[in-house]
C-alpha cells in the first residue's frame, strides 16, 4: 500500500481524535472493522476454529503482535 495513503489515514484519525470527534467506542469499532478485513484471531481461537494445534497454527500461519498479544492474520 502507498505509504502516503497510510499517513493520510493516520493523520485524519489523529485530527478527529484530538478534536474530540471520535470517542473510545468509535475507535473500538474501527479496530473491529479493520480486524474483520484481516480475519484477525488470537492463536488459540484460530487453532480451535480451524482444528489445529496451538503450535501448528503458530508455526505455519502469519503471526503478528498487536498490543503485546499474538494474532494470526488469515485473509488470503
Amino acid at each position: 500500500m502507498n505509504q502516503s495513503l497510510i499517513d493520510t489515514i493516520c493523520d485524519h484519525l489523529s485530527h478527529r481524535i484530538i478534536n474530540g470527534e471520535l470517542a473510545n467506542n468509535d475507535l473500538v469499532q474501527i479496530i473491529e472493522h479493520v480486524g474483520g478485513y484481516l480475519n484477525l484471531a488470537t492463536i488459540s481461537n484460530y487453532a480451535k476454529a480451524n482444528d489445529l494445534s496451538y503450535n501448528g497454527a503458530k508455526k505455519f500461519r502469519d503471526v503478528v503482535v498487536i498490543f503485546d498479544t499474538k494474532f494470526i492474520i488469515d485473509n488470503q
